[in-house]
């Protein structure tokens, strides 16, 4: 089977793998090659999946859609990081949210400053 993950900007994965294993809203699934065809929606969580060579791997999704037909899965989400081990993922999350909490941080300080000076336009509008 061939696993797919795909991101806004680029594909972070392409390779085949013997077992894909996520969560869904309802549980968790696992998806085998001779699994039937398949879709659903992820909840943000981790997403494993075994390599041919048997090597288990991970990635953390931020939700997406999984597809799964043939002996393809493809996976559509905005985020994701990929690690080696359980521990390395952790880690690389962690530093990931701190980045975007950060961003988000910036994009409400600059929406603040809009507003703010947006109501001010409209007081002078309203005095002339």
């Amino acid at each position: 089977m061939k696993l797919k993950i795909l991101l806004p900007s680029r594909v972070l994965l392409d390779e085949p793998v013997s077992k894909v294993t996520a969560e869904a809203a309802n549980g968790y699934f696992t998806l085998l090659p001779r699994h039937i065809d398949f879709v659903t929606s992820l909840a943000p969580g981790v997403l494993s999946y075994y390599s041919e060579a048997g090597e288990e791997r991970f990635l953390a999704v931020d939700g997406g859609v999984l597809v799964k037909k043939g002996d393809e899965v493809f996976l559509s989400t905005t985020r994701a990081v990929q690690g080696p081990d359980m521990e390395e993922l952790k880690e690389l999350v962690e530093k990931e949210l701190k980045v975007l909490a950060e961003s988000e941080k910036k994009a409400r300080s600059v929406m603040a400053r809009l507003e703010s000076d947006t109501l001010r336009r409209f007081t002078q509008l309203g005095g002339e």
